[in-house]
């Protein structure tokens, strides 16, 4: 009886432990899409089930990206890699001229988190943007995607890289609608109007498609723009 009781324990633990690498596995991409238990991300569509693990499997993926990554909701172009010795650049990325039939200036971002801004925007951005104000966004203010350096604003990640470092982070500052008005993280996200009203809900709705969603609450560092990435952390703030 006792060794019975030890061998169900560690087939338990054996079990456990197959569970935590594929879950692994899945959140680092690293399931080719043919063996995923899961239909391919598609951008016609919100989608429902596995979200996060269909966007990681983009990740490695440039050929599945290239399918994926289609007008009409993302008008983009893949890029060359390009990977620094110190830790720096990136790999399957691409160029943003449009996204959710909006104006945006992307030079380099990864598909992945490429593929989670299209969802967001043309399924939610735009969506509410008709309902709130009967007006399409037409441009998103761009304050960065590559940038080579650690995350700041906050000290325990002083040492750590931001996902900027990867071009796996993208910063919002404003959405232009089509009848001219701007709505602004900096003027309007705290302000109990419409507009304000607006900027966080899509915030707050940046999260079913991004990893981590800060922005203006979170800390000083972020009061004029939301940041979006796909990094390994989880935050929606």
């Amino acid at each position: 009886m006792r060794r019975s009781g030890r061998n169900s324990t560690r087939l338990l633990f054996l079990v456990l432990l197959l569970v935590v690498a594929v879950l692994g596995a899945l959140r680092f991409g690293l399931v080719p899409q043919r063996y995923a238990p899961f239909a391919p991300i598609s951008l016609d569509e919100p989608p429902v089930w596995f979200v996060d693990a269909r966007l990681a499997a983009l990740r490695h993926d440039p050929e599945l990206c290239r399918t994926v990554l289609h007008p009409p909701q993302i008008v983009a172009t893949p890029i060359p890699d390009r990977v620094r010795p110190d830790g720096c650049g990136w790999t399957n990325a691409v160029r943003i001229a449009k996204v959710g039939g909006a104006e945006i200036g992307l030079s380099q971002l990864t598909c992945e988190s490429a593929a989670a801004l299209a969802l967001w925007v043309e399924h939610d951005v735009q969506p509410l943007a008709m309902e709130m104000f009967g007006s399409p966004v037409t441009w998103i203010q761009d304050m960065g995607t590559y940038s080579c350096r650690n995350i700041i604003g906050n000290k325990r990640w002083l040492h750590t890289r931001s996902q900027h470092a990867y071009a796996n982070a993208v910063d919002i500052g404003a959405f232009r609608l089509a009848d001219g008005r701007k709505l602004s993280i900096t003027r309007d996200y705290r302000a109990n109007t419409p507009e304000g009203r607006f900027l966080r809900e899509v915030h707050m709705r940046a999260c079913r498609y991004f990893r981590v969603a800060l922005g203006p609450e979170f800390n000083a560092a972020h009061h004029d723009h939301l940041h979006l990435d796909r990094g390994m952390l989880s935050s929606c703030k």
